[in-house]
């Protein structure tokens, strides 16, 4: 029996078209001696491919080339994001607040608790019971940021766990609030020293880029599950990572505004902007477009045979005892996200596993650490259910045998791991 792979949202395998020509890349690119910063022609070359990979990532993003810098992931790219703007104040000596929500992937929560470093503030943005930003509660945290403070608010597209997408025009049309609010008591004190007074768009739009607010969003989970369109999305910077989508482990891309402040705390050569010095993998940036362009392609097509998975893979769920975790909100087709009372997680998985089912409990990169999780956690549930998530996630390769092998396996499981829970916890209370 071959494997049910749908833990598409952990990693994807390679898509054999951008195998076979990230193949030949690697030779073209990267086995002649071709470095893009080279002035001879192999350099030159490599420079040139290399640019038309970030134009044709930038088109499908509703971006410019020139926004788009290379990194190894979406990790790194969040990190690159956080850490660069909390590291770019501190070089200016700028007070520092970074917004993030209490949902998001360790790459922000962690990058923006070390910022702490280098002296900014971080507030953990509060979510309702489906995992989505409290607005009210975010305007009333906007509020209380000084409009002295360099301000970057970090809120993903949608959730690498329960697949939930966040109200990100919402939060952007508070943003554009509190930039009025900068304007009009920067303008006041221009006024009180002298300057005539701008008002209105005029005032908003002369804010300096250390004044203005600026939103990234991570879209790690969603490039190549909807449409993303960062001016359509109202966001000044967005994460990406190319081996969800079916290119190579390695490559992904933070795609960022030109005025927004970003500072890297490593020197090289000056590569990407300066904010990613060395040499550039040529060979997967073009793997990441490719596989962003064939995702695109059947984007439509594939949604809507994962919304069809995603119900028939719920139903199985509540049948089984779980609970939903976003029963009311918008999610991702491509994610089929419960939680259980009274389960072992690790038995569920490997009950699952035993029977050829691959499935994860949450975050990849967390895998291997047991304990709760803690987007579920933000978003209400007890210890019980946060230690029991259960996620499937679908991709391009996803067919509908493998949604049947789940669907066979899922009750079954469920029931070892019930049984496991109340061995482990029989034990527990016999001890003490």
């Amino acid at each position: 029996m071959s494997l049910a792979y749908l833990d598409h949202a952990a990693t994807s395998p390679v898509r054999p078209e951008v195998a076979e020509a990230y193949a030949k890349d690697l030779v073209d690119f990267s086995g002649l001696g071709t470095n893009p910063a080279s002035t001879h022609s192999s350099g030159r070359r490599a420079a040139g491919a290399l640019f038309e990979a970030r134009e044709r990532v930038a088109a499908l993003l509703g971006a410019s080339a020139h926004e788009v810098i290379f990194t190894s992931g979406g990790s790194e790219a969040d990190a690159l994001a956080v850490s660069g703007f909390a590291f770019d104040a501190a070089q200016r000596g700028q007070g520092c607040a970074l917004l993030v929500s209490a949902v998001e992937h360790p790459a922000v929560l962690d990058s923006a608790q070390r910022t702490q470093n280098f002296g900014s503030t971080t507030h953990l943005l509060a979510v309702d019971a489906q995992g989505r930003v409290d607005l009210e509660a975010f305007a009333q945290t906007l509020q209380q940021v000084s409009v002295d403070d360099a301000l970057l608010v970090s809120v993903m597209l949608a959730n690498n766990e329960t697949g939930v997408i966040e109200p990100l025009n919402e939060i952007a049309q508070l943003l554009a609030s509190q930039a009025a609010r900068r304007a009009e008591v920067i303008e006041q004190r221009a006024a009180n020293g002298g300057r005539a007074k701008r008002v209105g768009s005029a005032a908003v739009a002369a804010l300096s880029p250390q004044n203005r607010p600026w939103l990234h969003t991570d879209a790690t989970a969603a490039v190549g599950k909807m449409r993303v369109d960062m001016g359509q999305l109202q966001v000044d910077a967005l994460s990406l990572s190319g081996h969800k989508l079916g290119a190579p482990v390695g490559v992904g891309a933070l795609v960022a505004n030109r005025s927004m402040p970003l500072k890297s705390p490593y020197g090289g050569g000056g590569q990407e902007r300066g904010l990613r010095s060395g040499t550039q993998d040529v060979a997967g940036a073009r793997a990441l477009a490719l596989a962003m362009e064939l995702a695109e392609g059947e984007r439509e097509a594939k949604t809507a045979q994962w919304h069809l998975w995603q119900q028939q893979l719920l139903d199985c769920a509540r049948a089984a005892g779980g609970t939903v975790s976003a029963n009311s909100a918008p999610t991702i087709s491509s994610t089929a996200h419960a939680w259980f009372s009274g389960v072992d997680s690790e038995a569920v998985l490997m009950a699952l596993d035993m029977a050829q089912v691959a499935a994860s409990a949450g975050s990849a990169c967390h895998a291997g650490v047991a304990g709760a999780s803690h987007v579920l956690e933000a978003m209400g549930v007890d210890d019980d259910g946060a230690s029991c998530g259960l996620r499937f996630s679908f991709g391009w390769s996803t067919t509908q045998a493998q949604i049947d092998a789940a669907q066979a396996a899922l009750g079954g499981a469920i029931e070892v791991a019930r049984r496991a829970w109340a061995t482990k916890n029989r034990s527990k209370l016999n001890y003490l």
